[in-house]
């Protein structure tokens, strides 16, 4: 890695976990360079260090270039009701994520980052969850020196749409047993940043609860 700083390229920084993110990075003394893939400017893009490229994510294999980083976090994701069909969620949570991986790889990434869910599990009924588990199981074999998966229960932060399932979560989740409370957005990003900078070889999974510990400690 890049002794003068490390270079990180995320995608999704204009998201709810991505935004905080993409500014943790830019504050990060360790980090030299930040690209940001996005469809909209960031809120962030007056930083010396940042370098933005609005990208077609259908045609990421064209801006391969912009994959010669030392780390790549994606924090891409949607959901199926804006998403509008299993079809459209899978490129967007599935194909997209892989399409990256395989890109960073290619260019010289060792650590690839992504934001995941809790019940992440390729065998599962639950659709989401299921190509959650299937992305994160293919992650693990395409030969990354370190593979970070973190977990969030519920997402709880600034959205521009209200949502009755967050909003349910901010009344009661305090009720819900450890992992499965609902968990900032921002604190996310903190565990996400975290795990760049530790940088630990191999595969680390973070769930919800640990989550909460780093970014208590912060």
């Amino acid at each position: 890695m890049n002794q003068r700083g490390r270079s990180v390229l995320i995608l999704g920084a204009t998201g709810l976990v991505g935004r905080e993110c993409l500014r943790l990075l830019l504050n990060d003394p360790t980090v030299a360079r930040v690209v940001a893939l996005v469809r909209r400017r960031p809120d962030e893009a007056g930083s010396s260090k940042l370098q933005t490229h609005g990208v077609d994510f259908d045609r990421l294999d064209a801006h391969g270039e912009l994959f010669e980083v030392d780390q790549v976090v994606c924090a891409l994701g949607t959901t199926m009701n804006i998403a509008g069909s299993k079809e459209a969620f899978r490129r967007v949570d599935y194909e997209y994520p892989l399409a990256a991986a395989k890109l960073g790889l290619a260019h010289g990434a060792t650590h690839f980052l992504v934001v995941s869910a809790l019940g992440a599990n390729a065998a599962s009924r639950i659709f989401y969850n299921r190509v959650k588990g299937e992305i994160e199981d293919v992650l693990r074999t395409l030969g990354y020196r370190s593979v970070t998966v973190l977990r969030p229960s519920l997402l709880i932060g600034d959205r521009q749409t209200t949502r009755i399932g967050e909003e349910i979560g901010r009344r009661v989740g305090f009720l819900a047993p450890g992992k499965y409370r609902p968990v900032q957005a921002r604190d996310v990003a903190i565990a996400l940043v975290d795990a760049a900078r530790t940088d630990q070889p191999g595969l680390r999974i973070i769930e919800s609860d640990e989550i909460r510990r780093i970014a208590r400690s912060a």
